[in-house]
């Protein structure tokens, strides 16, 4: 294994040569997630036992947005965070491939002789039982156990991976579960406290008038998470933590018609933090977002929503480890 920190390729003609040889996980690997980490680690002990590097082969921006350009997709995790994912999992790096039409258009066998082969030097594959690739999809598993077997590397395809009720594990149930406030039971798929990463913004400090100072965050318009009150964890830029409480919506009642905001109210801190880009982890959804006759209620209520989200986060407990490196 390489003794190199932990490297985001954005081309093939940019990988060290220390890197080639290597065994590489190839997805989208959005949300690595549960699913996405049995074949994550496949890879990790495929290089391990071959004491090469271990990579991730993923694109970037996700195809869907390029196929299909009119339909937002909700990134679970856009390409720095993933990226941290990967990191603590343990890979050496990441090569986010430009996912472009003509990339797109590449036939099957250039994919693999391209990119695997003459791009990668790769001595193994690890991919999900279902992948597919090439132009039209024309390349599958058989096809790629074929190449392998051609051109001189393993391959190893990992089957779906199903949680403790037997169903399968996919981004598209984890961001449905977001949608509806379901932080708890998204965790369980992901593995770890979902969480989100923006700069901290200036805003209009009514907040601090109310004495609920909030740390303000944008977050990308495909977020499609249910607007309401969470328990959070904040990390700042130099990694220290601290809980809070947050609401994600409009504020309807002091500025209805607002684009959506993270607010996080921040525990028994008094730091400036603007213009800092700061992780802020999902621990529990305390409720849907109301409008308020008078700012008094809206004050009670907050210090309501104070007491509760300190009590759920006195008792949190990592998932994993993977959870821990984030939010504990």
């Amino acid at each position: 294994m390489p003794e190199t920190a932990f490297q985001r390729i954005s081309s093939l003609s940019r990988l060290p040569s220390a890197l080639r040889g290597g065994v590489v996980a190839i997805g989208n690997f959005d949300g690595v997630h549960r699913g996405h980490q049995a074949v994550l680690q496949r890879a990790l002990d495929e290089a391990q036992a071959r004491g090469v590097p271990a990579l991730v082969l993923t694109f970037e921006p996700h195809p869907r947005t390029v196929f299909r350009p009119d339909l937002p997709l909700f990134r679970l995790t856009p390409a720095p965070i993933r990226a941290r994912l990967l990191e603590f999992l343990g890979f050496d790096a990441v090569i986010e491939q430009a996912f472009t039409k003509q990339f797109a258009g590449l036939s099957a066998d250039e994919f693999v002789r391209g990119v695997l082969v003459d791009g990668l030097g790769i001595v193994h594959v690890v991919t999900g039982f279902d992948f597919h690739f090439g132009h039209n999809r024309q390349g599958g598993p058989a096809y790629l156990m074929e190449k392998g077997e051609e051109l001189g590397f393993g391959v190893a395809l990992v089957d779906a991976f199903r949680d403790e009720a037997a169903e399968i594990v996919s981004s598209s149930r984890i961001r449905e579960l977001l949608k509806k406030g379901e932080v708890a039971q998204a965790a369980g798929l992901l593995g770890y406290r979902f969480t989100v990463e923006a700069e901290v913004t200036g805003g209009k400090r009514l907040g601090r008038t109310l004495g609920f100072p909030t740390a303000n965050m944008a977050l990308p318009a495909s977020a499609e998470l249910r607007h309401g009150i969470y328990a959070v964890r904040l990390r700042r830029a130099d990694g220290t933590l601290h809980d809070g409480v947050a609401n994600f919506g409009r504020r309807p009642t002091v500025d209805e018609d607002g684009a959506p905001l993270l607010e996080t109210f921040v525990f028994d801190f008094s730091a400036d933090l603007y213009g800092e880009t700061c992780a802020v982890s999902l621990f529990g959804f305390l409720r849907g977002e109301e409008k308020f006759d008078s700012l008094d209620a809206l004050v009670e209520q907050m210090k309501r929503d104070d007491a509760e989200a300190r009590a759920l986060l006195a008792g949190v407990r990592p998932l994993s480890a993977l959870d821990a490196a984030i939010a504990f």
